[in-house]
């Protein structure tokens, strides 16, 4: 049975964390109902404009039934930087799927988040919309998802301490399995706020492959690119991330 696997590994990165959380890395393909998922605790040194030490704990539970499926994904981190005190960020994303058609599946989801090293002391989403299958083949499958959501964000930002407004969210999905070993993984998304798309948007990709180890054990590499048009004051535009590690999933 072949899935798609949810990160969970040893992190040596450089750059912050993303701010947009990717679905499609924690969504697993299977003909089964019932439970399945997977839990971490992660390390991350990680360097941009200074060195970071992180320590982050992932949770990711998804429940197949018939039509439906519901994931839930917990992610807590804390970060030091250069020596000092640690601070924090983490995720909550709930997201359910009703399949209407063979190829065609709805999608609800809510998100609440914050980032203290990005000043985000508060972003919350809640969204909806189509998730279309483009292929039949079942070593190389694609999608593209077509969403609105409402987003409302607080930040540590004098000039800017809040927004709000209708977001668009397109993201293109494809997994790739050439050998029973081998898994490639890749997502991008583009979100523009309605009201202004050509000045406020924002543009994340994940590319992962994953080599089969043994029972339910992978290797797993990442990299993460994100571009934010209107960060925090003082936040850089562009953020990636390059990890590497291991992969365990249950079901």
């Amino acid at each position: 049975m072949k899935y798609i696997l949810l990160p969970l590994f040893l992190l040596l990165s450089f750059n912050i964390s993303a701010q947009v959380i990717n679905a499609e890395s924690f969504r697993r393909v299977t003909d089964t109902s019932g439970f399945s998922g997977s839990t971490s605790l992660d390390f991350a040194l990680k360097r941009d404009v200074n060195d970071k030490l992180s320590i982050k704990n992932n949770i990711h539970v998804q429940y197949k039934m018939n039509r439906h499926l519901v994931l839930l994904k917990n992610e807590i981190e804390f970060q030091r930087i250069e020596g000092d005190k640690f601070e924090n960020r983490g995720i909550q994303h709930l997201r359910y799927n009703y399949n209407l058609f063979p190829n065609i599946t709805w999608e609800v989801f809510g998100q609440g988040q914050y980032n203290k090293v990005s000043k985000i002391d508060f972003r919350g989403l809640v969204g909806t919309g189509p998730r279309f299958k483009l292929t039949q083949l079942e070593d190389y499958k694609f999608y593209l998802g077509t969403l609105l959501m409402y987003e409302h964000e607080k930040r540590d930002d004098i000039l800017n301490p809040i927004k709000k407004g209708i977001r668009g969210s397109i993201y293109f999905s494809f997994s790739l399995y050439p050998q029973d070993y081998l898994t490639v993984i890749s997502t991008t998304y583009y979100q523009p706020m309605l009201k202004s798309i050509t000045d406020d948007y924002r543009v994340s990709s994940q590319t992962s492959l994953l080599v089969h180890l043994f029972k339910n054990f992978s290797f797993k590499t990442t990299y993460t690119f994100n571009y934010d048009e209107i960060p925090a004051e003082g936040i850089p535009n562009s953020q990636y991330e390059l990890t590497t590690g291991v992969v365990y999933s249950f079901d």
